[in-house]
């Protein structure tokens, strides 16, 4: 905000020059040629130049999944708007898409498919010809679903979520340059995974590890937008070797819309069974994911859809279940786990579909959510997917959220109405985020990226000041801050004086990277344990200064304390790098510097959540939605730094008022994007985003350093469900209801006119 980041756009190297890519016009064609102006011949490229360079391939090891080829640039036909084709390089970017506009493709355009739901259909055209239909992943979980069949309560809906851009301050950006002195590619990227992106180039272009270098600098977000590899990282990578100068290529936002990623597009066929008093028999679902084109590295197109079934229960307890899922190809662009992964489908899908229970039952939707929630003596629980939940209260989240948006007064005021006509509605969801997921959980995917032990670098400088090396990123998350905390915690050492390095395959540990909400809990259980060896290896060292044995002397905030006195961690680095004559011949020889590994006790990962409530007031003339008052309990365990926290969730809360109200990604029947400015892509500003009340809870978890829990994601979650039942409230006396989002005026105009009582509120 000071202006002093360094992003990748703002990187400067001698004889570097710009790329902009050819990109196809048609969702789905065959290349019968592309024709290149004899004066560009030295500056545009194909894939028939990329001689060696293998696609883009995330695996999956789960039964049935499909394989895509990505090729990084277009072979034998294009599977996507925005799909790259050629690469121009030129001195400036104006001057290369000059270029690039001067190229001309000649595609035979073929049928596309843009419905995920007609994709699954028999004789459905195709995205990959051998594969025999367009099914990446079917996936199937049951549990004793016939019991719940003759259920006194049976709700059904189709629910949908629409699809989405991440919409990060700063998009995607690479700069590319090759030292012929150290034989070393380096590759600048705004990238949440350094080192997972490096994996993928080095399969890419068929090169050892050790050749390639990726430096992520600042990043403007990424919400995993930045967490795969880019077919754009891998052509300006060989273009940098082939040429022999630098290279840049910086995503505008017509490209993110229109080319790079989206996000978030369910479909869901739901029954939900309960008891008269509320209580749930069990969930019955197929739900369906449009994974776009192609299988992005390292996640993988099946990661969403599967999930979808594995957490689709929820916090809930219920004794039956069944879940089918497919995840579709189509001619888009492909799908990746943004900020929640599927999380915020899911919550949405459950969230209204329990409000229909209370109606049914005649109950407060809180009431419906209380009988049914894990309770707080379970814990720790194994839902009916087997999911393990470490700690927390779920009905105490739910109450504190009920009595702060005053659900009471509420009520009052729907029934003494509004005098501009306007109707109230509250609205309550509550989810769980699985965070900082291990090997357990990863391995059985099957993907190119399993988590281990994630390291860290602990090492005192000779002026008693200390570096931590960690191979996660942050991209907004204060990494820098709560980190230094962290090392503050075990060592003493004051936080000004702790530099966090981030972002560099060559000075970092291996690291999955940055994404789940996994840094806190396993980068910070990594400095943790870090620290604590740097301490004892300290306080050994200031032992033999004490002239004391180390089990006579203590470390405790920054000093070795015995009998003889103290010594302070500045005066032990000084002693060891510069008068290492004072120390005895039997010193430890490994000095004050450390990398040290941490796996949480169980590593099935932690389990934080939170209840959000909503009040809103529906215009139903206008169909225009304003939210009066927005509530949020969360519980992310022990926090270590509040401030932090709360900036996570108010821009998560940013987000899924996007997601409720505003976001979509529509497509025509060719596959065309339909938003490809932000004049189209409606993204919410201040004057949509109201100040949320925010509550903290702290339920340890008992595996993890601290206790702490992920947080990073759940703020995104929650809201398009609260929103939705909200507005569902204040349209429910007209007979109305929405079912998917975004909630449009024009969706609940629609939905008014549709009602049986023809807009007007039943008596």
């Amino acid at each position: 905000m000071r202006g002093r980041g360094q992003f990748v756009a703002d990187i400067r190297l001698p004889g570097l020059q710009d790329v902009s890519f050819v990109r196809s016009p048609l969702a789905h064609a065959r290349i019968r040629g592309i024709q290149i102006p004899q004066a560009y011949r030295n500056s545009v490229f194909t894939a028939a130049d990329l001689v060696g360079v293998q696609p883009i391939r995330a695996v999956s090891g789960l039964p049935g999944f499909k394989i895509s080829e990505q090729p990084v640039l277009a072979t034998g036909k294009v599977r996507q708007v925005g799909e790259l084709v050629a690469m121009c390089v030129a001195p400036t970017r104006a001057e290369a898409e000059d270029i690039a506009a001067a190229v001309v493709l000649d595609l035979q355009e073929l049928p596309a498919v843009h419905d995920m739901l007609r994709a699954r259909d028999p004789g459905a055209p195709l995205v990959h010809e051998h594969w025999g239909d367009n099914i990446f992943l079917e996936t199937n979980y049951e549990v004793d679903i016939a019991s719940a069949l003759d259920a006194p309560i049976k709700v059904s809906r189709e629910i949908t979520t629409a699809r989405q851009c991440m919409s990060p301050l700063e998009g995607r950006g690479v700069v590319a340059t090759f030292d012929h002195r150290l034989d070393q590619l380096t590759l600048y990227s705004a990238a949440q995974m350094p080192h997972i992106n490096r994996n993928g180039l080095a399969e890419c272009l068929g090169m050892e590890q050790g050749r390639i270098r990726v430096i992520s600098p600042d990043v403007g977000g990424g919400f995993g937008h930045k967490g795969i590899l880019l077919p754009e990282e891998v052509c300006l990578a060989w273009l940098t070797m082939q040429r022999g100068h630098p290279v840049r290529w910086i995503e505008d936002r017509r490209e993110h819309l229109t080319a790079s990623a989206n996000c978030r597009e369910h479909h869901y066929k739901i029954s939900v069974y309960a008891d008269r008093d509320g209580r749930l028999r069990g969930i019955d679902c197929e739900a369906t994911v449009d994974s776009g084109a192609y299988s992005s590295y390292p996640f993988s197109a099946c990661l969403e859809a599967a999930q979808v079934a594995s957490i689709l229960p929820g916090p809930y307890v219920m004794p039956a279940y069944r879940c089918r899922t497919y995840s579709v190809a189509t001619n888009k662009c492909p799908i990746l786990p943004y900020r929640g992964v599927a999380r915020t489908g899911v919550c949405f899908a459950l969230e209204l579909m329990l409000d229909l229970v209370a109606a049914e039952a005649g109950l407060e939707p809180g009431e419906v959510r209380l009988r049914n929630l894990v309770q707080p003596a379970q814990m720790p629980f194994d839902n009916i997917t087997k999911k393990h939940f470490d700690s927390g209260d779920y009905p105490e989240a739910v109450r504190r959220a009920l009595a702060s948006i005053g659900i009471e007064a509420v009520r009052a005021r729907q029934r003494r109405g509004e005098p501009d006509g306007r109707r109230i509605g509250g609205g309550l969801a509550i989810y769980c985020e699985q965070a900082a997921h291990g090997t357990s959980v990863y391995s059985g995917w099957g993907i190119p990226m399993v988590p281990g032990h994630e390291q860290a670098t602990a090492r005192l400088t000779p002026d008693g000041g200390l570096e931590l090396r960690v191979g996660v990123h942050s991209h907004g998350q204060s990494m820098e801050t709560t980190l230094a905390q962290v090392a503050h915690e075990i060592l003493g050492v004051d936080a000004a004086k702790v530099r966090v390095v981030l972002g560099d395959t060559a000075t970092t540990p291996y690291s999955t990277g940055t994404w789940g909400s996994r840094s806190m809990v396993m980068a910070g259980g990594a400095v943790a344990t870090a620290c604590r060896a740097l301490a004892e290896r300290a306080t050994r060292i200031g032992a033999k200064l004490l002239q004391q044995d180390a089990a006579q002397v203590v470390f405790d905030h920054g000093e070795v304390r015995g009998a003889n006195g103290s010594v302070s961690l500045r005066e032990i680095a000084h002693t060891w790098y510069r008068r290492p004559q004072d120390l005895p011949g039997d010193v430890d020889p490994g000095g004050l510097e450390v990398t040290s590994g941490y796996k949480p006790q169980r590593d099935s990962g932690t389990f934080s959540y939170a209840a959000h409530a909503a009040v809103v007031a529906v215009d139903p003339d206008l169909g225009t939605v304003e939210i009066l008052d927005y509530v949020i309990v969360e519980d992310g365990g022990v926090l270590v730094n509040p401030m932090v926290v709360d900036g996570q969730i108010y821009g998560g809360l940013a987000q899924g008022i996007g997601t409720a109200l505003y976001e979509e990604m529509p497509f025509d029947a060719a596959g065309q994007p339909l938003a490809t400015t932000l004049a189209d892509y409606l993204l919410p500003g201040p004057t949509e985003v109201p100040a949320p009340r925010l509550h903290h809870m702290e339920t340890p978890s008992p595996y993890t350093e601290f206790g702490v829990k992920g947080i990073g994601e759940g703020g995104a979650i929650a809201p398009p469900a609260a929103i939705a039942n909200a507005v569902n409230d204040a349209l429910r006396p007209f007979g109305a209801e929405i079912m998917r989002s975004p909630i449009t005026p024009y969706r609940i105009v629609e939905a008014l006119l549709a009602a049986p009582t023809e807009g007007k509120v039943a008596e």
